[in-house]
């Protein structure tokens, strides 16, 4: 398979097209953005870690029957990806209350859910992604009633599954967001699961282990990503 010309680039990856229209070549980059881009840095190596990280938790979706837009990596920045046309609803999980919905319902951060809380997302950067609801959804005609039922159905699967991943290497999952796409009419998992998109906290120490070191200027950004990654290939 060949790279072609870029057709995408954005906050966190570039999209290539490839001689294959079924696939697409996929580039994690080491720029960072938070708060809608009003913040933009680098974190060095990040998108080695990223690419890494998240084609550990594809293919562990895969090992457990959900069905995601990864192929194989490429090297240590790329990766091969099943052409999607993304769903413009980007679907948030939540287990423990952190970042903005600790200021949204008042609750302290860290407090633990009682009930998992999912969340939708309207995916438009210039609109700076509001929440919305099914019935957003509908009327905007962003996805139908039966692929909302399985996205939300698989969003709690992969909950499921990477929680009962991560704890016996010591990592609570606080929140993620997940993106769904089409190909060929099928809803698959897309985008990347990685410590840009799920915050990561170190069960015994709380220690964060994700973007919100850079977010809010923790320091050792670069060795947060570095363990999330070496605690996965242990």
């Amino acid at each position: 398979m060949n790279k072609l010309e870029m057709m995408y680039e954005g906050k966190a990856k570039k999209v290539y097209r490839t001689d294959n229209p079924d696939y697409y070549w996929v580039e994690y980059k080491d720029d960072a953005t938070a708060f809608n881009g009003q913040k933009k840095g680098t974190i060095e190596n990040k998108g080695v870690v990223n690419n890494k990280v998240s084609a550990v938790l594809f293919q562990l979706m895969e090992s457990k029957g959900i069905p995601t837009h990864f192929v194989e990596l490429v090297n240590d920045r790329e990766m091969i990806v099943k052409a999607l046309d993304i769903i413009k609803v980007e679907v948030v999980v939540r287990n423990i209350v952190a970042g903005s919905l600790a200021k949204r319902i008042g609750l302290p951060e860290g407090t633990v859910l009682p009930k998992t809380v999912l969340e939708y997302y309207y995916k438009d950067d210039e609109l700076g992604d509001p929440l919305i609801n099914d019935y957003h959804i509908a009327a905007l005609g962003l996805a139908t009633p039966e692929q909302m039922e399985y996205i939300s159905t698989t969003a709690l699967k992969v909950n499921n599954i990477l929680r009962e991943y991560l704890a016996p290497i010591n990592i609570d999952l606080v929140d993620f967001k997940l993106e769904f796409g089409l190909h060929h009419g099928q809803v698959l998992l897309g985008d990347e699961i990685s410590p840009d998109t799920c915050r990561f906290w170190d069960k015994t120490t709380g220690e964060k282990l994700d973007k919100d070191r850079f977010r809010r200027d923790l320091g050792n950004v670069e060795g947060a990503y570095q363990e999330v990654l070496r605690r996965l290939q242990a």
